[in-house]
């Protein structure tokens, strides 16, 4: 099966023949794969008049478990964006009331997060919206393959991170 990424690793045996280009076929089609399903995801989240970060914070309150509270830095973490990020994102959460800021019990200097019976109500009829277009897009594979694809991922991303190969 043919695709750019082989168009473009043909191109570089001509020009390149030495190097050993290989890489580029997995991180090629890895980025291709990730703009593909983020642009699936960002439809399914339009729909709703979110996006994926936004989805994201109000997911991550969401299976926080009752009483849907956490710290900024919790949500930073959980969400996996930076807490510059969160900031930003709460802020257009806020003004849609679909999340609100309190005084931290616990510390009276800082503050929670905290999911509004609203914000709660949006993402349990995304989420639902949401992995369907998930399971739309991994159908084509096999049980098996998702397990296989899904773990090698986690050890690139591993690798990745950590700048080991």
């Amino acid at each position: 099966m043919s695709d750019h990424v082989n168009e473009i690793l043909a191109q570089w045996k001509v020009e390149r023949p030495e190097l050993d280009v290989s890489p580029m076929a997995v991180i090629g089609r890895l980025t291709r794969a990730a703009a593909a399903v983020q642009s699936r995801l960002d439809n399914t989240f339009a729909q709703y008049g979110l996006d994926a970060s936004s989805f994201d914070v109000l997911a991550t309150l969401l299976r926080s478990g009752t009483p849907y509270v956490i710290s900024p830095a919790q949500l930073s973490r959980d969400a996996m964006i930076t807490t510059s990020a969160v900031a930003q994102r709460l802020n257009k959460l806020e003004t849609r009331e679909l999340v609100s800021r309190e005084q931290n019990p616990a510390d009276g200097r800082g503050t929670v997060v905290a999911l509004t019976d609203a914000g709660k109500e949006l993402v349990e009829r995304v989420l639902p919206a949401h992995l369907e277009t998930e399971h739309s897009m991994t159908a084509t594979l096999s049980p098996e393959e998702q397990t296989l694809l899904a773990d090698l991922l986690q050890r690139l991303t591993q690798a990745a991170a950590s700048g080991n190969s």
